[in-house]
């Protein structure tokens, strides 16, 4: 049951999430083989001012044992 989660800034259209979120499950159903109907997709705007602490130190910075692949930025 593969759940993945997208935190971007603000200003991508619905359009624009959907394609990423359709994009998103084509690639998780070939690489895991799983099928669609197990897989979820959360998409969450997060403001500039609120990446460092909503983001980059809880999920990037906390979890680099888990994170297959890292940003090519620091803060």
């Amino acid at each position: 049951m593969p759940h993945v989660s997208v935190k971007m800034y603000p200003g991508r259209t619905e359009e624009q999430k959907k394609r990423l979120a359709r994009a998103i499950v084509d690639d998780v159903m070939e690489a895991t083989g799983s099928g669609e109907e197990s897989i979820s997709i959360v998409i969450e705007e997060v403001p500039p001012g609120e990446w460092k602490t909503a983001v980059y130190d809880p999920e990037i910075v906390n979890h680099r044992g888990k994170l297959y692949k890292p940003p090519g930025y620091s803060m």
